[in-house]
């Protein structure tokens, strides 16, 4: 940022908006930090989410400092009444800040210099042209996608690079009767009586995009070595929107279009297991511990973070090798039968987090 600058101020900041103009579901999930860091920074703000699609107001719908999600029509160019009566309706709000947090997207940034606002925030090595007040030099901008935003948000509130920042986890904020509605649909799955323990379960999404995704012949040998390793898991396939199993059907199966629902079960299990797609964020969103698998997109850029979640690379690796790492990665959770009654109540779940970092202490 430009040190001439004075860094934008902590007080007078009511009203921010939130520039990402984007319908993927992965890219609304790793907003999520961001949004709690400007709660965090800014106590008793109002903030204004401008997206794309309605995916956005399915994972900030429980976010009480959210106030309007303005989301543009996919491919709004053809339909220019609605996407510009929308942009107008924006542009109606004076806002105190608003936040480009994505590195070089030319529409997000048209949109911060269509939009009115006090102070403009975002990365650029061009200032002059950028149309923002604050810039910040991309060589600043961290790998991880999430924590670009955050980095974004404390250089211009202190013009400060490097400093040590405790970066929020990916969450969407689940109800406490969502996560009840979510534990008894994987009791029913499972068919677990009402007063037995609940056993070890791991949820699998077997889904991905292009290149992304594992064929089925793969995700067969993974499954046979995960199973041959840890006898006691249960296995919960969560299905794709696309309401085909990518499993044969052989594992009990949840099938939902509804974001917050799927989230919901994904947290009642101990352990994720997932390709590299939207629904690998939405499963660390839901704060259980999500191993995701990368075979060509860059896991610096995308790998899952906190609450004891972790990438796997597997480029170069058989099915039979990764699922040998994964077991090996979570032994203390997958190596043994259950040990007696699981608490879904905190997440992420109690056994997860022994197999993360040993038995919590007395």
């Amino acid at each position: 940022m430009n040190q001439t600058q004075e860094p934008i101020p902590r007080k007078g900041i009511y009203r921010i908006l939130v520039c990402r103009p984007n319908h993927r579901l992965g890219n609304m999930v790793l907003l999520t930090p961001l949004i709690t860091e400007l709660e965090r920074l800014y106590k008793g703000v109002e903030i204004d989410i401008l997206a794309e699609g309605d995916i956005a107001k399915e994972v900030f719908s429980t976010f009480f400092s959210v106030k309007n999600i303005y989301c543009l029509p996919k491919r709004g160019f053809k339909r220019p009444v609605r996407f510009l009566r929308m942009l107008l309706g924006v542009r109606k709000t004076q806002y105190d800040l608003i936040i480009d947090p994505i590195v070089a997207s030319g529409f997000s940034r048209a949109l911060v210099k269509f939009t009115k606002g006090r102070f403009k925030l975002g990365y650029s090595d061009t200032p002059e042209k950028s149309g923002l007040t604050h810039s910040v030099p991309l060589s600043a901008a961290p790998e991880h996608m999430a924590k670009r935003a955050v980095d974004l948000l404390h250089w211009g509130a202190s013009h400060a690079a490097g400093a040590a920042i405790d970066y929020p986890t990916l969450d969407i904020r689940l109800t406490d009767a969502e996560r009840a509605h979510g534990r008894k649909v994987i009791r029913d799955l499972l068919a677990v009586p009402q007063q037995a323990m609940t056993p070890l379960v791991v949820g699998v999404f077997a889904n991905a995009t292009g290149a992304k995704r594992y064929s089925r012949e793969w995700w067969k040998e993974f499954m046979d070595t995960f199973r041959e390793l840890s006898p006691s898991s249960n296995i919960v396939e969560i299905v794709p929107m696309h309401g085909r199993s990518m499993l044969d059907s052989e594992f009990p199966g949840y099938f939902t279009t509804d974001i917050r629902r799927m989230s919901a079960v994904m947290a009642g299990v101990d352990l994720m297991v997932s390709a590299d797609c939207g629904v690998m964020h939405l499963a660390v969103a839901s704060r259980v511990p999500t191993v995701g698998m990368f075979s060509v997109t860059d896991a610096t850029v995308y790998e899952p973070y906190g609450l004891g979640s972790c990438a796997l690379v597997t480029k170069g690796l058989t099915a039979r090798e990764t699922a040998q790492k994964v077991v090996e990665s979570f032994s203390g959770l997958l190596a043994k039968g259950p040990t007696g009654q699981a608490s879904h109540e905190s997440m992420p779940s109690d056994r997860a987090i022994e197999a993360i970092s040993g038995p919590a202490g007395p």
